[in-house]
């Protein structure tokens, strides 16, 4: 089996979001960096169906130099190779992203043959896209199964499971080579170990630099929204609080 994950490198859902002076851009000097939950799965599911069938894995990403942490996360776990399609650190949208990425995959596939599977998050955490797997799939004119919460390899197919709206699930079974977007809960995904962090920094990340992505940059001006306040009652200490409490969960309806 060869297949390949793509990651995206986002701010960590932690990080306090603050704008540059003209407010035209997200200053990311304040911020930490991770991939999404969605990625994060992929990623393990990587490393389990090399670890099932056989073969090797190869992690991508589409960012700044800076993105070759993201790339190491991901080996530290299992992953045995990177490639990191570098730019200058400016937005892609999901057409040239998804444009760069194919470009990518044909030039590698053109060396070392096919991948089997090719994995995404379903979406990116910052943007929530939904855009790029679909678009390298038709690019590459491969089936395509999104929103995946189950997988399955089989000798020349993929059985690929999805929540249903109405419940249950839906069943798809699509022959290899295949893009398959998953879901944050296909998987538990593993902590990578201090050997395998170690490992991770000795290994090479193949860099192919590109150009600026085409099209004239959007003018708009960004605003953080205002935090909303919260507050907090304290009913009482001890035994004199619980007739409060009490009240509160009548008022609720939680008792009669």
């Amino acid at each position: 089996m060869n297949v390949l994950v793509c990651v995206k490198r986002v701010p960590a859902t932690a990080g306090k979001i603050t704008l540059t002076a003209d407010e035209q851009e997200i200053d990311t000097r304040y911020l930490g960096f991770t991939v999404s939950p969605h990625e994060e799965c992929a990623v393990e599911e990587a490393v389990r169906i090399v670890e099932a069938h056989g073969g090797s894995s190869t992690v991508l990403t589409l960012g700044p130099a800076e993105a070759s942490d993201q790339l190491r996360e991901a080996m530290a776990v299992g992953v045995d190779r990177a490639i990191l399609l570098q730019t200058d650190g400016g937005e892609w949208n999901p057409v040239a992203t998804a444009s760069a990425i194919t470009d990518a995959i044909r030039a590698h596939e053109a060396v070392d043959g096919p991948f089997d599977v090719i994995l995404l998050g379903n979406e990116a955490a910052d943007t929530g896209d939904y855009q790029v797997g679909v678009r390298i799939a038709v690019a590459l004119d491969r089936p395509c199964v999104s929103g995946v919460k189950a997988l399955e390899i089989r000798d020349e197919a993929i059985v690929a499971r999805r929540e249903a709206a109405a419940g249950g699930w839906e069943v798809y079974e699509v022959p290899r080579p295949a893009i398959v977007t998953v879901k944050e809960g296909i998987n538990l995904p593993r902590y990578p170990s201090v050997p395998g962090r170690l490992r991770a920094r000795k290994k090479e990340i193949d860099r192919v630099e590109l150009p600026p992505a085409g099209g004239a940059p959007a003018r708009i001006r960004l605003r953080v929204p205002v935090e909303q306040e919260s507050a907090v009652e304290i009913l009482g200490e001890g035994p004199d609080a619980a007739p409060r409490v009490v009240d509160v969960l009548r008022r609720l309806g939680l008792i009669a």
